[in-house]
C-alpha cells in the first residue's frame, strides 16, 4: 500500500472536489502509477484530518469514473492506463475460454432471433422502396419507423408518444450519451444513479462530464427521499425493472420521483431496457406517460431480437428531442434507413409481436428452471425481485465471499456476475444471474454445478 501525496485546504470548501481533482491529476501525471492500492478511506481521511465519508465518497466519484477500482475485501487501486503516455497492456495471444456454462446477465437467447421475419421484412421494404428512398433518411429515424414505435409505445407501454418525439438511436447507449449531451449543454452538472446499476451503462454516465452520486434501490425501487438529499437534477432509473434488483418503482415512489421532477426542474432518464419481459402479469405502464414534459425514454431491441442489429429509440419533451435530432444530424447523420422500415414493417404486420410471445415463453421456462435448481441445490440463496427480465439477483448468505465463490464456480465451468462491481457504497454480498442462452435442462446442471462451488469455499 503505497503513501499517497495529495493536500486539501480545508478552508476553501468543496473538500470532496478538492481531492478528487487531487488524486485524478495524480494518476494522469503518473504520480499516482497503475496498480497502486491507495490507504483506507479511514487511514486517508485520518491523515487529511478529514471525514471518512468524505474520502469514501470521492473514491466513489473516481471509480465511478474509471479512474479507480474496487472489491469488497480487497480494497480500491488505481486503474491502469491514465497515466499519460501509458500503455494499455498488450494483448495475450491465448484467447479467454469459453465457460461451459455461462449465466452472464443481460445476453438474450441469439438463437431465437427471427431470421425468416426480418428477411422478409427487407425484402418487402427493398421491395416497395424508391429508389429516393436511398439516400440519406431523417436523422431522427424515418417517419415511418418513428410512427410504429410510437404507436407500439402507447399501446404496450402507456406512454404518451408521437412521432414528433421519436428519435432513433443505435440502441439505448447511443440515446443515452446523446441525451447526456444534451443535458449538459443546457446547464445540468450533476447526474443521480441507481445504487446498485450496470457497470456498463455507468461508464458512460461517468463519461457525460457530470458528477455521478449514487442513490440507494430497496424494496420498493429508488429511494427518492434520498434522491432529494442530493443536487442531482438528473436521474437515471429502471423504474419498471430496475437492474440488477429486478425491483419495480412503488406507485408511492413513482409520484415521488415526478415531484422531484417537477421541484427541481429535473429531468428522469428512464431506461426500459426489457419491459417486454414481465412473467406474473402484464408490466407497469413506463414513466413517462406520466410525466411525458420529465422523462427521456429509452427503448431497444438489444434484449428483445439482437444487440448486433444497434436499434433503439428515446422518446423526450419536444425540445430535448428536437436537439438529440440535431446532435444526430451533425455527427453520423442518422441510422440505417433499411433497418428502420424493416422494424417499423415487423411492427405493423405483427410479427414482433409474435416473437416476443415465443421467447416471453421460453424466458420464463429457463427463469423458473433456474430458480427451481437454486432452491434444490443452495436454499440458502435468495432470489430477489419479480419475475421478469432475463436475470435474477441471488442474496447471499452473510460474510459470503463473492469472489471467491466466483472463482470456485469457473472452476465448475459455470461464469457468474459478482454484485459487488455494480455498486457505490458496500452492501451485502450477492450474485446476477443471466439465465435465456441455457436451455432448462442446462440451467438446472449449472445449478447443480453452484452447489458443488459453494461447498468448497
Amino acid at each position: 500500500m503505497a503513501e499517497i501525496l495529495v493536500t486539501v485546504d480545508r478552508t476553501a470548501g468543496r473538500l470532496v472536489e478538492q481531492l478528487v481533482v487531487g488524486l485524478r491529476d495524480g494518476i494522469r501525471a503518473g504520480r499516482i502509477a497503475g496498480g497502486t492500492v491507495l490507504p483506507p478511506s479511514r487511514q486517508l481521511a485520518a491523515e487529511l484530518r478529514l471525514s471518512r465519508g468524505l474520502v469514501v465518497e470521492a473514491y466513489q466519484q473516481l471509480v465511478a469514473e474509471g479512474y479507480l477500482l474496487s472489491r469488497t475485501g480487497a480494497g480500491t487501486w488505481v486503474a491502469a492506463g491514465h497515466a499519460v503516455g501509458e500503455r494499455a497492456a498488450a494483448p495475450q495471444d491465448t484467447a479467454e475460454t469459453e465457460p461451459e456454462f455461462d449465466l452472464t446477465p443481460g445476453r438474450p437467447d441469439l438463437g431465437a432471433f427471427p431470421r425468416t421475419a426480418w428477411v422478409g421484412a427487407q425484402r418487402r421494404v427493398l421491395s416497395d422502396l424508391p429508389h429516393t428512398g436511398l439516400g440519406y433518411g431523417d436523422p431522427g429515424g424515418v417517419l415511418r419507423f418513428r410512427e410504429e414505435i410510437a404507436a407500439y409505445l402507447r399501446r404496450v407501454r402507456a406512454a404518451d408518444a408521437t412521432p414528433e418525439r421519436v428519435v432513433a438511436i443505435n440502441g439505448s447507449a447511443q440515446g443515452l450519451a446523446l441525451g447526456l449531451q444534451a443535458l449538459y449543454e443546457l446547464g445540468h452538472r450533476v447526474l443521480a444513479v441507481e445504487d446498485p446499476s450496470a457497470d456498463r451503462p455507468r461508464r458512460l454516465l461517468a463519461a457525460s462530464g457530470m458528477t455521478l452520486v449514487g442513490v440507494p434501490v430497496d424494496e420498493a425501487g429508488l429511494v427518492v427521499s434520498e434522491l432529494r438529499r442530493t443536487s442531482a437534477t438528473v436521474v437515471f432509473a429502471g423504474p419498471a425493472h430496475q437492474y440488477p434488483t429486478g425491483v419495480v418503482l412503488a406507485p408511492a415512489r413513482r409520484a415521488e420521483l415526478i415531484a422531484w421532477a417537477r421541484a427541481a426542474d429535473g429531468l428522469v432518464i428512464e431506461d426500459d431496457y426489457d419491459a417486454e419481459f414481465r412473467y406474473d402479469r402484464d408490466p407497469v405502464g413506463c414513466l413517462q406517460g406520466m410525466a411525458p414534459d420529465r422523462v427521456l425514454y429509452l427503448g431497444t431491441t438489444s434484449k428483445s431480437l439482437a444487440p448486433a442489429l444497434r436499434l433503439g429509440w428515446a422518446v423526450a419533451p419536444q425540445p430535448l428531442a428536437d436537439r438529440i435530432r440535431d446532435i444526430r444530424l451533425h455527427s453520423d447523420l442518422g441510422g440505417s434507413v433499411l433497418d428502420h422500415l424493416a422494424m417499423a414493417h415487423l411492427i405493423a404486420t405483427g410479427a414482433y409481436d409474435r416473437h416476443l410471445r415465443t421467447v416471453r415463453r421460453r424466458y420464463r421456462t429457463r427463469r423458473d428452471a433456474l430458480v427451481t435448481a437454486l432452491a434444490a441445490e443452495l436454499p440458502e440463496w435468495k432470489v430477489r425481485g419479480v419475475a421478469a427480465g432475463l436475470h435474477v439477483l441471488v442474496d447471499l448468505p452473510p460474510r459470503s465471499d463473492e469472489g471467491a465463490l466466483a472463482a470456485a464456480a469457473d472452476a465448475q465451468g459455470v461464469r457468474v456476475q459478482p454484485l459487488a462491481p455494480m455498486r457505490f457504497a458496500p452492501g451485502p454480498p450477492g450474485l446476477v444471474l443471466g439465465y435465456a442462452g441455457l436451455t432448462p435442462g442446462r440451467l438446472a446442471e449449472a445449478g447443480r454445478r453452484l452447489g458443488v462451488a459453494a461447498r468448497r469455499v
